[in-house]
């Protein structure tokens, strides 16, 4: 008689974040608002800074201002994976399709991972709609195909950090007014004191230390040199060493918000 084996639990925590990613999937193709939201505001960036701010901004060394900013337009549209995330996350909390998922044997983790990783759907159709309108200003990839792709996936590795950063907001903040307000906390500034829209040699002494060691500032500067596009070279360790250290922060980002989600998962459907 031949025995039946139940699945392995790793085997069915991916078949469930399969199920559950396709779900995701089919419901951004059928609310096209979404896909427009997350299309257009960076287009108005690349147009609004490319070409208002392209003309008044000189850049350290040269270079065109409109090639040193596509890495911060895409860097900065990434880390808006945050807010996005976690008011998804909290929206499933409160409509109840959470308690819905509790009733069924599926792996818990599963909903988390299924939520972060159709982020990157969204993430990788602005990377393509941004791309297209950079190249249509000016923008050049002087670096190779090879490059290119590994600061494609670079940003896609940063995006699933930050998506399960805000995957983690959603779950213990919950309310849509307060996860607004402090997703804007953490993104205005880590934007704004970073290298992603202007150089930091201007800067005093201290700001630029802290723009420097931000790790945005990180990812941006790997973005540039994998371009191949203008980099400003800075003297700290960051930014010497760009790609290694975004790699490795992003990592770290991921490493701690990950088991954390998935924790304060357990503990919210517990309730």
């Amino acid at each position: 008689m031949t025995a039946i084996h139940a699945p392995s639990a790793s085997f069915g925590a991916v078949s469930d974040a399969l199920a559950l990613f396709g779900r995701h999937t089919r419901h951004i193709a059928r609310t096209p608002e979404k896909l427009l939201g997350v299309t257009l505001m960076p287009v108005a960036y690349v147009v609004i800074f490319g070409v208002l701010f392209g003309a008044a901004i000189a850049l350290p060394g040269g270079g065109a201002y409109g090639e040193y900013l596509m890495a911060g337009i895409f860097t900065q549209t990434m880390l808006s994976s945050v807010s996005s995330t976690a008011l998804g996350v909290a929206d499933d909390l409160g409509n109840g399709l959470v308690d819905r998922f509790r009733s069924l044997p599926m792996s818990q983790g599963a909903v988390l991972l299924a939520r972060t990783a159709s982020n990157l759907v969204l993430s990788l159709v602005s990377i393509v709609v941004m791309a297209a309108v950079g190249l249509a200003i000016g923008w050049k990839v002087s670096a190779g195909a090879a490059g290119a792709l590994a600061a494609l996936g670079l940003l896609l590795l940063f995006g699933f950090a930050m998506s399960w950063l805000g995957a983690l907001i959603g779950l213990v903040v919950r309310g849509a007014e307060a996860i607004s307000a402090l997703a804007f906390l953490i993104v205005m500034p880590l934007t704004f004191l970073s290298n992603a829209f202007i150089p930091l040699d201007g800067l005093p002494g201290w700001l630029r230390a802290v723009c420097e060691w931000n790790p945005v500032s990180s990812v941006v500067a790997a973005c540039r040199e994998l371009f191949g596009n203008p980099a400003q070279a800075g003297t700290s360790f960051p930014m010497r060493h760009p790609v290694p250290m975004a790699v490795a922060l992003t990592l770290a980002v991921l490493l701690v918000c990950a088991p954390l989600a998935v924790r304060a998962y357990r503990g919210a459907v517990a309730r």
